[in-house]
Formats: C-alpha cells, structure tokens, sequence
C-alpha cells in the first residue's frame, strides 16, 4: 500500500476511536492530495515535516480549522490501485480539463482530487478542476466528465513540498497531529497541486492536503 493507503487506513482507524479519519482526492489523496476546496487568500508557507516530525497547519488568514466553501467544478470520477495512483490521477485531471477547454469553461483554481474510498489495495477520486461560474444545463460536458462542487466543510490545511513518491511522511506526521490534537477527521482529503510536476518524483511540486474535520 502506498502512502495515501496507509495515511486514509490509519485516519479512519483512529476516527473509529475518536481520534482522527480522513478521503481523499486522496489529501489526500490524497488525499496527491489534496487533496480542492477554497481557502484563505494566503499562500502556504509550511514546509513538509521530517519522518516521525509533528505536522503543523500551513499559514492561513484563519486559525485551524477554518470553514472551506464549496465551488463549481468540472470532475472526472476514478478508481485504481495504490501503485498506480498518480497515473490515474493525472490522466483523470488531464479529461477534466479537456472537458472544461471543449466547452470553453473558465478555469479559476488549480486542480484538486478528492479522495472518498479507499482499502487496503485500491481508492476511489474525483479529480476536479475548479470553475469561475456553475455550469449550464445545457454544456456538454463529454462521457467522462460531469458538473460537481470541490468538497466543503471545516477543514485544515497542510503543505507538501517535494516528490508525489516522497509524501508518505508528511502524510504520516499529519495523522500523528491529528491524534495529537484529538481532531476527528470525515472519511476524505483533498489534495490541492500549486504546480506541475514532471512526474512523480519531481521535487518541484507544491501541493496543499486538506483533511475535513467533523
């Protein structure tokens, strides 16, 4: 099981025990990761904790955790193995997008995936990208995609800096601060990507990971 795996297992473990869960396009995959919804106006300046280190909440206008607002988007829903995950989820954001250019739809974000099932060997997404207005009725969007909202609800919001294939660790030390906090996390996580990376072990990616707290 990859990361995603292991921090989506671990969060709804510890949300069974009242400690903390979580989905997700996700981060995360998450919940990656993701992980989006609207946040603050401010850019997340936390960098990604070492193995075994405490995750801390990246900077926001508002203390942790603040309400994320839902917003118009364009989705492409998927389901793939651990192993196999950043493939399917760039190949899920690369239709959405297609669908939002085909229908001459504008873009006001950047991409985000919702992690919303997971087990041991597979997960299940909505990649999404996110839109400036609700999309008409009348818009074809294609057979893959369809009109959704980015996930709402209080939430934090962590950073990741580094390699899609390095984010074990930062997925590890956010649940270990949600225990530590005693948060109890919904069954998702959105990962939000700031940048594009060249692949899965580019380290120039940026990305936000968003867990939903009940």
């Amino acid at each position: 099981m990859t990361y995603a795996g292991r921090v989506l297992t671990a969060l709804t473990f510890c949300a069974a025990l009242a400690l903390a869960g979580a989905a997700g396009a996700q981060t995360a995959t998450p919940a990656p990761a993701t992980p989006t919804p609207a946040a603050p106006a401010a850019t997340p300046s936390t960098t990604p904790p070492a193995p075994g280190a405490a995750a801390q909440p990246a900077d926001n206008d508002a203390a942790p955790p603040f309400e994320v607002k839902a917003r118009p988007a364009v989705a492409v829903s998927g389901a793939a193995k651990w192993e196999d995950g950043y493939k399917a989820i760039t190949a899920a954001l690369a239709k959405a997008r297609a669908a939002v250019l085909k229908a001459n739809l504008k873009e006001a974000g950047r991409p985000v995936v919702a992690f919303v099932d997971t087990d041991d060997d597979n997960f299940k997404f909505q990649a999404m990208i996110p839109l400036d207005a609700p999309v008409a009725a009348t818009v074809d969007l294609g057979p893959d995609a369809k009109s959704a909202e980015t996930p709402a609800g209080r939430a934090i919001k962590f950073q990741h800096r580094g390699a899609y294939d390095d984010v074990d660790s930062t997925y590890e030390a956010i649940t270990a601060y949600l225990d530590e906090k005693g948060y109890v996390a919904q069954n998702i996580f959105v990962e939000e990507y700031l940048n594009d990376p060249k692949g899965a072990d580019d380290s120039a990616l940026e990305m936000s990971i968003y867990v939903f707290i009940k």
